[in-house]
This record gives structure tokens, sequence and C-alpha cells, in this order.
């Protein structure tokens, strides 16, 4: 029998939990100068990595914290920066654990509950004590906050660790098409800042991407799919409703029907800020206008006029042409915000049935769930 040598071993295939080290080729703000937003366009090579994608698939990236963040919760701490802990079967520093193994950027209830029994500060009890308290004060805040406002901290580092999640990758909707950019994948990255506790706050991943990685750098990334946001047939319209950062599995979409040559209209409803520096995109999807490619692209900026105008509104202005479609059997698709511009959507969905159909509010509901069931109506929302 023959042996088999450590040479002849299968490499282990890349995956969420053996990520790929993806060289990054292009890193760009999509966003105009003067705009309150930073879009990051990325581009990231797979060669060598084994990954296939389909339009509206995801990908994820494992994120590391700013390292001036891990510093200021060391330095609120009081703790050497080279002390020892271990997490799982492996030694790092308390530095290196913070910013490579923990979620520092967000806080939940657990977190809170358990860090009661590491201070001293009496005020933490009474926060948790207090059910609505505690759910305000987790809105915006991050493990700085915590450490900050709660001391003195009787905590060693490995017992404080033990409180904290571990670091969880992010996942964002695919914006390139893999038959349009063979060994690529393109995403479309929103940066997260805001001001809150008299301090900058930033998102982990989305802030890594737009300030600390560079082209040529490599990050560790993996394919998501999904089977629920698909395109249908080539000869099928679609209707694609997808404002701010919503718009990638839609650039996807669009680069997979020129390519493929797709007999089926094409309808994009964008929307952002400000036209001049928030139109993702822009040249890109006027030549695909061009082009046959998209039959219209409806366009609403809502920081551009008085009364602010969103995507749903320009749905309902184009009400009995949409509705045509809808009964010729266009696919609708929705990428974006789930709390508020999803539900406005559907909500806008809802009426131009109502309205153009001549039917009660039930029997639009009916309609759109039929939809829904027979695949036509898909969401990516967040």
């Amino acid at each position: 029998m023959t042996q088999i040598t450590d040479m002849q071993k299968t490499p282990t295939p890349y995956s969420r939990t053996n990520p790929f080290p993806a060289k990054v080729l292009k890193n760009i703000n999509l966003n105009g100068a003067g705009s309150n937003k930073e879009t990051r366009h990325i581009e990231l090579s797979l060669k060598g990595s084994g990954f296939t994608y389909a339009p509206g698939d995801a990908a994820g990236i494992i994120p590391q914290n700013a390292p001036e963040l891990a510093d200021m919760i060391l330095d609120a701490m009081g703790w050497d920066s080279n002390t020892p802990v271990q997490v799982n079967d492996s030694t790092f520093t308390i530095r290196d654990a913070l910013i490579s193994q923990f979620e520092l950027t967000t806080l939940n209830k657990k977190i809170v509950q358990q860090a009661a029994n590491l201070t001293e500060n009496g005020k933490l009890a009474e926060l948790i004590a207090d059910d609505a308290r505690l759910k305000e004060y987790l809105y915006g805040r991050d493990v700085l906050d915590l450490v900050s406002e709660f001391g003195p901290w009787k905590a060693t580092p490995q017992e404080f660790i033990g409180i904290l999640r571990k670091m969880a990758p992010r996942l964002y909707s695919i914006a390139s098409s893999l038959t349009a950019h063979p060994d690529e994948v393109h995403l479309t990255i929103g940066a997260v800042r805001y001001n809150a506790q008299g301090r900058v706050h930033k998102g982990a991943c989305s802030v890594m991407i737009a300030e600390r990685v560079k082209e040529g750098d490599t990050v560790p990334l993996f394919i998501q799919p999904n089977k629920h946001f698909k395109l249908p047939a080539k000869d099928k319209d679609i209707i694609m409703i997808g404002p701010g950062t919503g718009i990638a599995p839609f650039r996807s979409f669009i680069e997979e029907r020129a390519v493929t040559k797709a007999t089926g209209k094409a309808w994009l409803f964008f929307g952002d800020q400000h036209e001049a520096t928030d139109y993702l995109y822009r040249s890109e999807l006027e030549n695909y206008l061009k082009a046959g490619v998209l039959t219209h692209i409806s366009t609403a900026f809502s920081r551009d006029t008085d009364k602010k105008v969103y995507v749903q509104h320009r749905m309902l202005e184009n009400s009995k042409e949409l509705f045509s479609w809808l009964e010729e059997g266009a696919h609708v698709y929705i990428c974006g915000d789930k709390q508020n511009m999803a539900r406005d959507v559907n909500e806008a969905l809802l009426t131009i049935i109502e309205k153009e159909g001549a039917m009660s509010r039930e029997d639009a509901e009916n309609y759109l769930k039929q939809m829904s069931d027979e695949g036509r109506y898909q969401k990516d929302v967040y």
C-alpha cells in the first residue's frame, strides 16, 4: 500500500472557516468631493481560491478592529499591551487579541450583564436591572464606552476577553458578474462612521476597508451563496430597487445580463442623497441604458429638493407602467435597508397593485404574496 506523504495531501479548500487571502486589485471612493458619505468600490482577486459565485451571492470578509480602538481600551483598563492571553488553543498578546479576535465596535445585553461582575462600579448593576435603560444604553455604544464609563475594573485581561464575542465575518452583496470579471469579485461597501459619546465610532470592517486596506494588500474572504436572490431566465423582465449600497447586487445582475445578452427588459430604481456626489456607478449605468441592457433608470436624490424624494415616490409616479410590467411577469428585487426602505417599497408596491389593478388591499396583498411564492418578489435586506 502506498503511503501518502504530507506533500500529496489534498489542500484544505477555502471556506468560511478557512478564508482565502484575496489580493486587493482596486479600492476607490465612489462618492464625489463634498459628499456626506464614503462608499468604497473594492475589487479582489480570486485567483487560486477555487471560488465561484452567481449574481445575488454574497462575500464574507473577516475584519480586524482599528488598532487605536484597542489601544484606547488598554489605556482605560491600565493593562500592558504585551500581556499574554489564551484564545482557544492559541496565545496572543492582549493587544493583538483585541484587534483580531473579538468584537469591539458593538455591545449586547449579555456582555454588559457579565461585565457587572468585573467592576466595582455599582452604577452598572443599576443599569442592568432596568431593561428599558439598558436597551437605550446599548444603542450606538461600543466596548470602549463600557470600560470608560464603569471603572474601576478588577478584571484581568483573560477574564475580560472571556465576556467578549468572537469576531464575526461581515457579509456584502457581490457587485460583479464572474462571467464579466473572471477570477475577480467586486464589492460596494459604505464606510460606517458616527459621533456618539463625544467621539467618532467606526464600523470594524467598512472602515478597515476605507482607511487601512490598500491595493496589493490581502483580506480574508469567502463566498456565501444566496439561493433566495437569483436572476430569472434571460427572457424575463426584472425590476431592481436598490438605493445607496443596495445597488451592489444589481450591478452584478446588469453585468451578467449584458454578457449573456439577455432579452428581458430591465428597470432600475436607484436613490441616494445628492445626484452630483452620490450617484454610484453613474457612467456605467448610463452606458448600459444607451446600450439597451437597461430599459429605464429612475433616480431619487433626497437632499436635492426641498421635499425629500425616495425610490418609492418614483415607483408611485410610474405606477401604470410598473403594474403593466408586473402583469407581464416581471420579477421584482429589493436590496438595502430593512428598517425603512424595504417596508416603504413594499407599501408602494401594494398601493400600485391596488390602484392599477382596481383591487382591494387584501387582494393586492395576495397578489404580492403569489409573486413571492413564485419567486418573482425577492429581497436582500439588512
